[in-house]
């Protein structure tokens, strides 16, 4: 009978602990980063200033990953090429999340998680939706490696328990292990059985060469920038998103223009008329953002972007913003309609006069392992994804074209 994941809290590194999965009694926690340690109190959040610089990233991935640099080449200006997964202690627990209804990802995630249970020795964390799958139920061969898995539910709280993420689908698939962590993001490996896969940069068919290099020596690492995004109604109600491409606010339904209000660290910087507003990371500006217009931006550059949709302006041109700043975004009091807001294409609700979204840069990134590194996968994935500078070549000048 597989085991069923109980729902604790989130996990930190807690002082004079070394283990982050521990459940002893403390109201004081330290997450460290390439700047030292910094407290957290029980309520679990850290204050800071209003500044154009971002908040150092927590370099702490899940149990036991963290940013490994080489301090030789440490520099003022950070080069992405550098940064590198390290373990503190081999991982154990590993999560696997796979596309639904798809046969082909079906096969290959039996064929993963037999191989990572039986050889590997670890244990796989799935999700209910994807253990009921009708061809992973029926397959009796597949039943022994059913039964050891550890099977989760939304809602149910995985910090403290995931060491490492593997994703078997499309870019979705990443997006949604995002959202499954809304503070410290465990190491990420992406395999391409998607349709797109500007993000899953890994070839499934040599994954047991792949996985075994990453868990047994040092890969390299995209630190992936999220939004945190606090949905304010008037009634003073809050939520919190950490959003890893955009947050978008439109019309929805209506037939009207959005009307809203932009406000950068509490200063008002323009109205949007138009169809909406998209506010992303470098990792979303290859997405929905590239499609209005705006530039593609590496993931390891530090900003947010901030892109109208069909504005009703012809001078009204995408921006990129410092990192660090505080955008609050509201509905116009003069606005003849409400406007909608979602965050990565999910948890879509209405947005009335009153309500506010304020958003800046987390200090939880998604730590993305790289198949060949930083630099290399992105400009791969610009090429056969989204074929850029594609075009027939000139051919040089022939002979007889020199002599006229």
């Amino acid at each position: 009978m597989a085991r069923r994941v109980s729902a604790p809290g989130p996990a930190r590194l807690r002082e004079n602990d070394e283990s982050a999965g521990d459940s002893e009694k403390s109201s004081s926690w330290l997450v460290c980063n390439a700047n030292g340690c910094y407290r957290l109190g029980s309520g679990g959040s850290r204050s800071r200033r209003r500044s154009i610089n971002p908040p150092p990233p927590v370099l702490l991935f899940g149990r036991k990953g963290h940013l490994w640099e080489d301090e030789k080449k440490r520099s003022n200006h950070v080069d992405p090429s550098e940064h590198f997964l390290a373990w503190a202690k081999p991982p154990q627990n590993v999560l696997v999340i796979k596309k639904l209804m798809d046969q082909e990802v079906t096969e290959s995630f039996k064929e993963l998680t037999r191989w990572l249970t039986e050889e590997r020795k670890m244990v796989i964390y799935a999700e209910e939706s994807a253990v009921r799958d009708l061809l992973v139920r029926k397959d009796e061969k597949f039943t022994c490696v059913r039964s050891k898995m550890c099977i989760f539910k939304e809602g149910d709280q995985l910090d403290d328990k995931i060491d490492f993420v593997i994703c078997m689908g499309g870019d979705g698939t990443l997006l949604h292990a995002s959202s499954l962590f809304q503070s410290s993001c465990p190491p990420v490996m992406a395999f391409h059985l998607g349709s797109l896969g500007f993000l899953t940069s890994f070839r499934f068919q040599d994954f047991r060469d792949k996985i075994t290099k990453i868990l047994e020596g040092r890969a390299g690492l995209t630190l992936r920038s999220r939004l945190q995004c606090d949905f304010i109604k008037r009634d003073k109600e809050k939520t919190r998103h950490l959003v890893l491409n955009e947050v978008v606010v439109d019309r929805g339904p209506s037939s009207y223009l959005t009307n809203l209000e932009i406000y950068c660290n509490d200063h008002h910087i323009t109205s949007v008329q138009g169809d909406g507003l998209i506010v992303s990371t470098p990792t979303g500006s290859t997405a929905y953002a590239v499609a209005a217009g705006a530039s593609m931006v590496h993931p390891s550059v530090a900003g947010i972007l901030v892109t109208p949709v069909c504005p009703h302006s012809l001078s009204f041109r995408p921006i990129i913003l410092p990192a660090g700043v505080e955008l609050k975004i509201v509905v116009s009091s003069e606005s003849r309609s409400s406007a909608w807001t979602s965050f990565d294409g999910r948890q879509r609700q209405e947005l009335h006069v009153g309500d506010s979204i304020q958003i800046t840069t987390s200090i939880y990134p998604v730590p993305c392992v790289n198949s060949e590194n930083q630099i290399a996968d992105w400009f791969v994935s610009l090429a056969e994804c989204l074929h850029w500078n594609v075009r027939q070549r000139q051919r040089n000048l022939s002979i007889t074209d020199c002599h006229v």
